[in-house]
């Protein structure tokens, strides 16, 4: 039973009407702000522990964060049903223990943290330097670490100033000691080793890079080295991590020791997901996790999922953006939402890399499934060649561009694979069919179509939009059933009507 087009306009009307008071709602009670950038910054960060358990006792210890200059630790949430849980201290280390009688199976553990960003917040960590280790070297080692200690000593001033001139030298490619030694240990092994022989306190913690929307992370290796009762901490490389680069890293760990210890438990690991946001300095994110179910909200999700959200929910969107351009403009595409999905991709890339990768791979597609053509294969077996070969154009421009320093173009693998054999395949039928020409019009009108909607799902607005005010989905969704009920001429369509009515006033003088 089709409804009156009456009633179309006022589901429409209600789906605006509840989007537009679910986002009044969200920032006027939880004081969500409405543009990004105007508040306090926040990083929350989540660390997933995950292990099979043997069926006996299980013990599980993680070494938490804490305040530390530039970030305030505001609030720390953990998700593990059926455990018991107890924060304790280990000398200045925080730690989270996890225990159960038993558990079988695999099991995943939660921990959720918030930290504001306050560079001005410098608080200064009473750290105590640690013990001097020295470690009996190997004798083609002890030379090679000779060797190199003499030269960065000759090079130095004070404790910070030998890290950087030993650094220097290992990652210098052309000097044999440092390859002998890094041959068998890492490089920050090898820092804290030589730091310790000239008496240099040093240790190897792990701290976490921040960049806003990664998802599985694993932590990255530091050096901290004293001078008297300061610290400075430097990374793989050798860079000092202070001014700019402080705000890039955030401590996991602030006393030498390891991140995850299990006892009853086989295969742990533990992986690590962020997301910065902008908040009112008044809210409080438990608010946001407390009142989800009420306020709609996805952020009581793991931080992964949450990350996977904030681009889905761009989806809409570049739907309505098809919509929009196929209903009211006429435009014709390859494949209805074939746009959508190359836009996504070219959210993950630059969008000149992302183009010129779609051309390159669907260019040469064609030309194979040309060669597929004269085997006479079902279409089946054809659409299953085409993306074996899809595959392997992917596979090799990643390579190409690995060895010419195209790093950008190594992202190419986040184009979708099923998505692009599909394009070659309706592409060369339509080229049998119809003629090259309709294949340019409509590979024209995908990739415009698709630029216009990457245009839209880029700005940082909509990114924000989308993600915190979920009634703006129901809006969206309104726009699109809108728009899909108009039967009126599209905008081509009058263009190549025109000379038809260029006519109608002459038709009428001669009556």
């Amino acid at each position: 039973m089709k409804l009156a087009r009456s009633s179309l306009l006022w589901v429409a009307l209600l789906l605006i009407l509840v989007g537009g008071l679910h986002t009044a709602w969200r920032h006027l009670v939880h004081q969500v702000p409405l543009l990004p950038g105007s508040e306090q910054s926040y990083w929350n960060l989540e660390a997933r522990v995950e292990l099979e358990a043997r069926g006996e006792p299980l013990s599980v210890r993680l070494a938490l964060p804490q305040t530390q200059p530039g970030y305030i630790l505001l609030d720390e949430h953990t998700a593990s049903p059926g455990f018991g849980l107890h924060f304790h201290h280990q000398g200045q280390q925080r730690l989270a223990e996890w225990s159960t009688r038993q558990a079988s199976g695999t099991q995943w553990l939660y921990y959720r943290a918030q930290f504001l960003v306050s560079p001005e917040a410098n608080t200064e960590l009473q750290v105590p330097p640690p013990a001097l280790t020295h470690v009996a070297w190997s004798e083609s080692l002890q030379t090679a670490a000779a060797g190199l200690l003499e030269r960065a000593w000759l090079e130095s001033s004070d404790a910070w100033s030998l890290a950087r001139a030993i650094s220097r030298y290992l990652n210098d490619p052309h000097n044999q000691n440092s390859r002998l030694l890094l041959s068998e240990l890492s490089a920050d092994e090898v820092l804290v080793r030589l730091l310790n022989e000239a008496e240099v306190p040093a240790r190897r913690l792990y701290g976490l890079k921040l960049e806003d929307g990664r998802r599985r992370q694993a932590l990255q290796p530091l050096v901290q080295v004293f001078q008297g009762q300061k610290w400075q901490v430097f990374d793989a490389e050798g860079s000092a991590i202070n001014g700019e680069q402080q705000a890039q890293y955030l401590l996991w760990q602030l006393n030498a020791g390891p991140i995850l210890e299990v006892v009853g438990g086989t295969n742990s690991r533990v992986t690590f997901s962020m997301i910065e946001s902008t908040e009112p300095s008044s809210s409080v994110s438990s608010t946001q996790i407390s009142d989800a179910v009420l306020n709609l909200s996805i952020h009581s999700l793991p931080l992964a999922e949450q990350n996977l959200f904030r681009t889905l929910l761009l989806l809409p969107l570049g739907a309505l953006v098809v919509v929009l351009l196929r209903v009211l403009v006429g435009f014709k595409t390859s494949g209805t939402f074939m746009p959508v999905l190359i836009a996504l991709a070219f959210l993950e890339m630059s969008l000149v890399t992302g183009l010129i990768s779609f051309l390159v791979i669907v260019g040469i597609g064609l030309v194979l499934r040309q060669l597929l053509a004269s085997l006479n294969l079902l279409l089946v077996a054809r659409v299953a060649a085409v993306i074996v070969c899809v595959i392997g154009l992917i596979a090799l421009f990643t390579v190409i561009s690995f060895h010419t320093g195209l790093t950008t173009g190594m992202q190419v693998t986040l184009f979708p694979m099923i998505i692009l054999a599909w394009t070659i395949e309706r592409m060369s039928i339509l080229w049998e069919e119809e003629g090259a020409k309709e294949v340019i019009i409509q590979g024209a009108g995908s990739l415009i179509t698709a630029v216009l909607a990457f245009s839209l799902m880029d700005l940082a607005l909509m990114r924000y939009w989308m993600f915190n005010f979920l009634g703006l989905q129901l809006v969206v969704l309104a726009l699109i059933l809108l728009l899909g009920s108009y039967t009126g001429y599209r905008l081509f369509e009058l263009w190549r009507f025109k000379p038809l009515m260029d006519l109608q006033p002459s038709k009428s003088k001669e009556d």
